[in-house]
């Protein structure tokens, strides 16, 4: 298959450097994980390479201008390159932002072969602008490169390289390139323990071996390697605009008007995906006043949102916008729904076996209805938060809406409890005893030492009883450097002698105790 492959090298770079307001000739690296995953030419000739860490590309190069990624943004500027490369052929794939590919047997019979296609889509996508969505425009057009081969990878190694392999000769052209051209790190690293350190050497294999050894993963590569990629492209389908508008002339204030107004924009919305076999669990929900102050909010269902959940979170939005501080000088004009997330239709029904059942889709439609009456916020669900104390690492958030949390848990957070995590939190925490073994009560000095360990506890007033074990002790020093917010804490795990286990926490130097959870 004569495949034309599209590629606007360092597409993380420039749409970052755009997005940065940075000139196009100042170096450059884009980092994930504190590694470099793209960098400018500027900065290759500094020797700045993928894969560096953060400080020795900086070593290498001083003034580099580091940047974080946003794949978001590489995919939106990409967006008019795809449109414009599909004005020229009915079909493009999208391998990732800054890198597609079309077939050329349709676009060659139109433009009259080969050479034909290349200076269309030279004229399409060359003069397109990089613009971002903040509206930074790069200076000049996309810079790209164009190849054709056969068969998709052979294209985008051509491209790389800007060529044109003739036809039958994809083979030859890649079995000069070095293994790591098939970004495959496990495999590569493989076969050049193996001594095979060109894609010839690898396509030389015979094919039954190579799928014995390496399974279906390794025999496509193998089939790469060897310009045997017969796939055709799978041109992407432009996407279909569910987004609904209403306009509203005159201008409404009124909550109830609106919402009355709303409900044919609610049923064509929820119509439309249907006519698609979807169905929106997550839509944004836009609206505009006559002198021009807006409101935007997304809405997160847990299940799937017919019209009447679309009309309660019109009514919920505009209450609040209409009737709080920040409430338009005007009436509202426009509404705009947008689907931001879509399942196929039946994703959220029942299932025969496993899976939600009668017993949760009652549950949601009961939690939906109590909602609807009382209003957004009257129904919350917990959401796994990140911090030291237990009762940082929760948060209840109204029902349906997105369950982000404010702290990620994955971060370390040092002076962080062990697993398990106490069960239930006494808000307030309640007064303790913890005694040694004078009857005095349990001190922990500044460097978190325990000179005389913990023997009796008790809960207030009750009577101490003896100690069977206990953990600890785990001193946290936070916020030390602000003179107001500097908080010095001790905590310990204690069990006694009834099989009761207690977090209790204390103010350094601890000598006063006090519950914080239990652990049940």
């Amino acid at each position: 298959m004569r495949t034309a492959a599209v590629w606007c090298p360092d597409w993380p770079v420039t749409t970052a450097r755009v997005d940065a307001g940075a000139p196009a000739e100042a170096p450059v690296a884009v980092l994930v994980g504190n590694h470099v995953l793209a960098c400018s030419h500027a900065a290759r000739e500094s020797g700045v390479r993928r894969g560096q860490r953060r400080r020795e590309a900086q070593s290498r190069c001083p003034d580099l201008l580091v940047l974080a990624r946003n794949e978001a943004a590489e995919a939106r500027a990409f967006e008019p390159v795809v449109a414009a490369l599909e004005s020229i052929a009915p079909g493009v794939e999208i391998t990732r932002p800054g890198l597609a590919a079309i077939g050329m047997r349709g676009p060659t019979r139109y433009f009259g072969g080969e050479t034909g296609v290349l200076h269309a889509l030279a004229r399409a996508v060359g003069d397109l602008p990089v613009v971002t969505r903040a509206g930074h425009r790069a200076e000049g057009g996309v810079d790209l490169l164009i190849g054709v081969a056969d068969g998709a990878f052979a294209a985008e190694q051509a491209a790389r390289r800007g060529v044109i392999v003739e036809p039958g000769e994809s083979s030859a052209f890649l079995a000069t390139l070095p293994v790591e051209t098939l970004e495959a790190p496990a495999l590569v690293d493989l076969l050049r323990r193996l001594g095979l350190l060109t894609l010839g050497a690898f396509a030389a294999l015979p094919s039954r071996d190579v799928l014995a050894r390496f399974g279906p993963d390794g025999a496509w590569a193998h089939r790469q390697a060897g310009g045997r990629d017969d796939r055709p492209v799978a041109g992407r389908r432009p996407p279909v605009e569910f987004a609904v508008t209403l306009e509203l002339e005159p201008a409404l204030d009124r909550v109830d008007s609106i919402a009355f107004s709303a409900r044919g924009v609610a049923e064509q919305f929820v119509t439309d995906l249907a006519a698609h076999g979807l169905a929106c669990t997550c839509l944004e929900l836009q609206a505009a006043s006559a002198n021009g102050e807006e409101t935007v909010r997304r809405w997160r269902h847990a299940g799937v949102l017919g019209t009447s959940d679309v009309l309660d979170r019109v009514r919920w939005q505009l209450e609040g916008w209409l009737s709080g501080p920040g409430r338009p000088t005007a009436g509202v004009v426009r509404l705009r729904l947008v689907p931001i997330e879509v399942v196929p239709t039946g994703a959220h029904q029942q299932s025969l076996w496993g899976g939600a059942g009668e017993q949760d889709e009652r549950a949601r439609r009961a939690l939906a209805r109590v909602q609807t009456l009382l209003g957004h916020g009257s129904v919350l669900t917990p959401v796994l938060d990140g911090g030291r104390e237990p009762a940082q690492r929760s948060r209840l958030v109204p029902w349906g809406d997105e369950p982000t949390p404010v702290r990620s848990p994955q971060q370390p957070w040092p002076g962080q409890l062990p697993a398990p995590a106490p069960s239930v939190l006494l808000d307030p925490p309640r007064p303790a005893q913890l005694l040694d073994d004078s009857g005095q009560a349990v001190v922990v000095t500044d460097r978190g030492a325990v000179p005389r360990p913990p023997a009796r506890f008790a809960v207030g007033d009750e009577r101490p009883v003896v100690i069977t074990s206990w953990a600890g002790p785990w001193p946290v020093d936070e916020r030390w450097w602000s003179d107001g917010g500097a908080r010095h804490v001790v905590r310990c795990q204690i069990v006694d002698v009834r099989g009761r286990a207690f977090l209790v926490s204390g103010t350094m130097p601890a000598g006063s105790w006090q519950v914080e959870a239990i652990y049940d």
